[in-house]
């Protein structure tokens, strides 16, 4: 007997705040076949927001802490690698998602919870999205009274924990914004193979907000560190090669085309 193919999938979309996880999440709920959330009355149409499964209060999920915060960070085997942690995410998403075939929520704290995901939910996928440290510092400035050099300390464990994360999981795309805002149309394109779907008709305008931040110079040992993520000093943007996973080669090989 043949098991029952689930309804749908989901596909997963972190990165710290201001990463540019919003827009990748809109390109991703604009393709056929995808439900996404709009127009909920929470932040940025953040999944976290509207479960009750895992513990989110002001405390959680905070801009340059959650990434470094060891009770955050969620794997498989962790205190909720549970089937009653699966039942609630659902039934608690469901009233949110339209029918489609891959369901898109996307959260900051995806980014340290992709492991549990995983587990609990095993055809899921993950798209990871970075953005160059200098413009984050700049960005979440308004909302956190912290050094720019200790924000981007913090990234750098963050990326470090993430580098040490996907070697767990079996379908991620990693994606920089600012590859994202330059070529957005490829990354459209590359968002649809790795969903193993057709191209999407959006074209939602996209600006590099990048350019709104001036950038000073990195230490050596914070340049180094960000040097293997094809960034520099001053804002940097240097070249690298398209990070995806997949098991099956063809959708992999295709979503790295498409970013090539």
């Amino acid at each position: 007997m043949t098991p029952d193919r689930p309804a749908h999938r989901y596909v997963f979309v972190g990165g710290l705040h201001r990463s540019g996880t919003s827009l990748t999440a809109r390109m991703i709920g604009d393709l056929p076949g995808v439900a996404a959330i709009r127009s909920a009355p929470v932040p940025e149409n953040e999944g976290v927001y509207l479960q009750g499964a895992i513990a989110h209060t002001a405390l959680h999920g905070r801009p340059m802490h959650f990434a470094t915060d060891p009770d955050q960070h969620l794997i498989e085997g962790c205190r909720h690698d549970r089937l009653e942690t699966r039942l609630r995410l659902e039934a608690d998403w469901a009233p949110w998602f339209d029918a489609g075939s891959w369901r898109v929520e996307k959260s900051p704290v995806n980014l340290t919870r992709m492991r549990l995901y995983q587990q609990l939910f095993p055809l899921s996928q993950f798209v990871v999205v970075m953005r160059h440290p200098q413009a984050v510092a700049a960005a979440v400035a308004k909302w956190v009274d912290m050094p720019a050099a200790a924000m981007i300390d913090h990234w750098i464990a963050a990326h470090r924990q993430l580098e040490a994360d996907l070697a767990h999981l079996h379908a991620v795309m990693l994606l920089r914004y600012e590859d994202l805002v330059a070529r957005p149309d490829a990354h459209r394109s590359a968002l649809a193979a790795f969903l193993d779907l057709p191209p999407g008709t959006g074209a939602e305008p996209v600006r590099d907000g990048n350019r709104d931040y001036a950038y000073g110079p990195l230490g050596a040992a914070q340049e180094a560190a960000l040097h293997p993520w094809g960034y520099g000093a001053g804002g940097a943007v240097l070249p690298m090669a398209p990070r995806v996973r997949h098991p099956l080669r063809a959708i992999r090989e295709a979503a790295e085309a498409a970013l090539r």
